[in-house]
C-alpha cells in the first residue's frame, strides 16, 4: 500500500506542476499550436488542424518529467 500512496502523490503533484505550466503559459503567450511544423488547413467546408511540433515537444516534456519523477521513486 505506502507505494500506491507514493504513487498517487506524486501523480497530484505532476497535475499540480501541469496546471501551473499552463495557467504560465496563457499568461505568457506561448505559441503552443501555433508553432512552426504544426499542420493548419482551412478548405471551404473543412478544417484539419494538427498541431505535430507541439505534440513531439509535450512528448520529450512528459518523458522526462516521468523519467524524473521514476527515479526519485526508487
Amino acid at each position: 500500500m505506502n507505494s500506491a500512496g507514493k504513487l498517487l502523490i506524486a501523480g497530484g503533484a505532476l497535475l499540480i506542476f501541469a496546471g501551473i505550466l499552463v495557467l504560465l503559459a496563457g499568461r505568457l503567450n506561448l505559441p503552443l499550436g501555433r508553432l512552426p511544423g504544426d499542420i493548419s488547413y482551412r478548405g471551404k467546408n473543412t478544417a484539419l488542424f494538427f498541431p505535430i511540433t507541439t505534440c513531439i515537444i509535450l512528448s520529450v516534456l512528459l518523458s522526462l518529467i516521468v523519467w524524473i519523477v521514476g527515479r526519485f521513486m526508487r
